[in-house]
């Protein structure tokens, strides 16, 4: 109740400048948060290229394993094939006919050709580990440079934080003593101006026969109206609340009007 009997008794210039005291301490706020703001990003999707590279070289990992473990299973084979030509052979010197050596010959036949595709199926899988190596090699490296520059960007990002935290809370304390002496129905305007506007520029200075938040120009008569702080103008092209240069420390310049040029008579002919 006190808020809105002191507010009353306020007049429109004052509270224009109340208006616009609270726009240069929350542009203040919207700076340090511009500053702070983009590192935090930077920094969550350098944690997330980490944790994606980490997660590729560790399904390379375990790729690569597979294949060493199909290629040890195909050396085995090789070895039992090995095992099963030379057992095959020791029992062709010991055939009673020829019906059983072109068996067993079928038999070493068949374990040559199972060894010729193991082995061939080692090279596949050799070539393979090398490119999935080469890859995670790649990974690995990368992963190390994005560790480093994510350690650099969260050092950066702490050290902001640590310089403008104490500075961002005195700011918050301020504008919330500034908005305590402002009418609820131009505050609300205000914040909502604010949400809307891209820079957060709600209340703007005349600039150059201009609005200075979108830069259209600004009839004399309004201008006029402007300066005599009788009510609250607000711009016809963005909406924003318009105030005298003046209130916001602007020196304005008159332009001097241009002298005009004189024009010679011309002489009388005789």
């Amino acid at each position: 109740m006190a808020k809105k009997a002191t507010t009353k008794e306020a007049t429109v210039e004052e509270r224009l400048q109340a208006l616009y005291d609270l726009q240069v301490i929350d542009s203040k706020i919207d700076k340090i948060r511009t500053i702070r703001g983009e590192l935090p990003l930077e920094v969550q999707d350098l944690e997330d290229e980490v944790a994606g590279l980490e997660t590729r070289i560790e399904k390379a990992d375990e790729a690569i394993k597979a294949l060493e473990t199909d290629i040890s299973s195909k050396k085995n084979q090789i070895e039992e094939s090995k095992s099963a030509i030379k057992k095959y052979e020791e029992q062709q010197k010991n055939v009673r006919n020829n019906r059983e050596f072109d068996s067993l010959s079928k038999e070493i036949e068949f374990q040559t050709l199972e060894i010729e595709l193991a082995e061939k199926r080692i090279k596949e899988y050799k070539a393979k580990i090398e490119g999935k190596q080469e890859i995670n090699d790649a990974s690995k490296a990368k992963l190390k440079e994005t560790k480093d520059e994510l350690d650099h960007k969260k050092n950066e990002l702490d050290e902001i934080v640590a310089e403008t935290e104490k500075e961002e809370k005195e700011l918050l304390k301020k504008s919330k003593k500034a908005e305590e002496v402002i009418e609820d129905r131009l505050l609300t305007a205000y914040k909502r101006i604010r949400d809307n506007a891209r820079n957060g520029l709600a209340v703007v200075p005349v600039e150059r026969s201009a609005c200075g938040g979108c830069f259209n120009k600004i009839p004399p008569q309004r201008q006029l109206d402007i300066s005599t702080h009788k009510k609250v103008i607000v711009c016809e092209h963005c909406g924003r609340i318009l105030i005298d240069p003046k209130m916001a420390g602007i020196e304005v310049i008159e332009e001097k009007p241009k002298p005009k040029r004189r024009t010679r008579a011309k002489a009388k002919t005789k």
